[in-house]
């Protein structure tokens, strides 16, 4: 059994500080490409993983793979199917620590494959408590099941009291708020860069421990451009006032946070993008992938965004995909 998994765009986490009860929330994107494609079958006792040679992906990626794929396998066998081997086969991999998600679609996949393999049909957000993932973020999470563009509720404070990334936080998967299509004929523009800052591990936590909590004013702004700017805009199928909601958000909160942890260059990149008519550039989750959308009137930004970033990164091409997960 084989299974593809989407990626994702992490927008902005909402409410980092929690004067109202509640932490974290966010909105993001289901990507269609990048994507991840992982196959199970099961064996001995021993969890196995081998990579085809159009898996891609440098050393160090494909080590990160086999370390998240086995641990969320072996969590997953010993609930769904114990005294079961499986041997894993990646067929597909993308840039891990880029901004894309790539952590928590691989354990949900491997999860996923050995789940089903045994006769369970669980929801991801099942999943993601029993591997450890969303804790903080649920755009991945719900990504995984529903596809479209996602916003989460985040945690009550008296789940979780502290601020953390998803990849150390023991919290429950935050709960969806709402789920909405995104746009067939809006394209996403993907500026993954071979330079700037990728924070994971200690760093990743360290950042949070050192900014968090942010100013209340913040999170009321982030709040209102949020859902009653760029979720409005996007509902009424307006590129261009979506794309300025995005850039705002870009300014405020814990995006400007993630924005000053970044070399000059990304700033740089950020501008230039938005000079050569891009509607709107964000940055992904802590980066250093840059993203914006366009339309058929502004497809030209693909080809600026390739110039502008040359030798010095990978551009892709990509949409919105509103639908989860598939096996195959």
């Amino acid at each position: 059994m084989k299974i593809q998994t989407p990626s994702r765009l992490h927008i902005t986490l909402i409410d980092l500080n929690g004067s109202y009860g509640r932490i974290d929330g966010g909105i993001g994107l289901t990507l269609a490409d990048p994507h991840f494609i992982l196959e199970a079958v099961p064996a001995d006792k021993e969890i196995t993983i081998e990579f085809t040679e159009t898996a891609a992906g440098s050393p160090a990626e494909r080590s990160a793979c086999r370390s998240k794929v086995t641990a969320a396998a072996e969590k997953a066998a010993a609930r769904y199917a114990p005294g079961t081997g499986y041997h894993f086969t990646v067929h597909q991999l993308y840039p891990a620590h880029s901004g894309l998600g790539s952590g928590t679609q691989m354990s949900l996949a491997a999860a996923k494959l050995i789940a089903e393999l045994s006769g369970h049909h669980p929801a991801s957000t099942e999943l993601a408590e029993l591997v450890g993932r969303g804790g903080t973020s649920g755009i991945g999470v719900h990504a995984f099941d529903l596809g479209g563009f996602i916003a989460d509720g985040g945690h009550s404070k008296k789940e979780k009291s502290s601020f953390m990334p998803s990849s150390v936080s023991t919290a429950k998967p935050a709960c969806l708020l709402g789920r909405y299509p995104f746009p067939e004929d809006w394209g996403v523009l993907l500026a993954v860069p071979a330079f700037g800052n990728r924070y994971n591990g200690a760093a990743e936590t360290n950042i949070f421990q050192t900014h968090c909590p942010v100013p209340k004013t913040d999170v009321e702004q982030v709040s209102h451009l949020v859902f009653m700017n760029l979720i409005p805009f996007l509902i009424e199928h307006d590129i261009e006032a979506f794309g300025h909601a995005l850039d705002q958000i870009q300014a405020v909160g814990f995006n400007k946070i993630e924005m000053t942890l970044q070399p000059p260059e990304l700033t740089d990149l950020m501008h230039n993008m938005r000079d050569a008519g891009a509607y709107g550039v964000g940055l992904s989750s802590f980066g250093p992938t840059l993203f914006t959308v366009y339309d058929r009137a502004n497809r030209d930004i693909v080809d600026a965004t390739k110039e502008l970033l040359g030798e010095n990164g990978r551009v892709i091409a990509t949409r919105g995909q509103n639908h989860g997960a598939e096996l195959f």
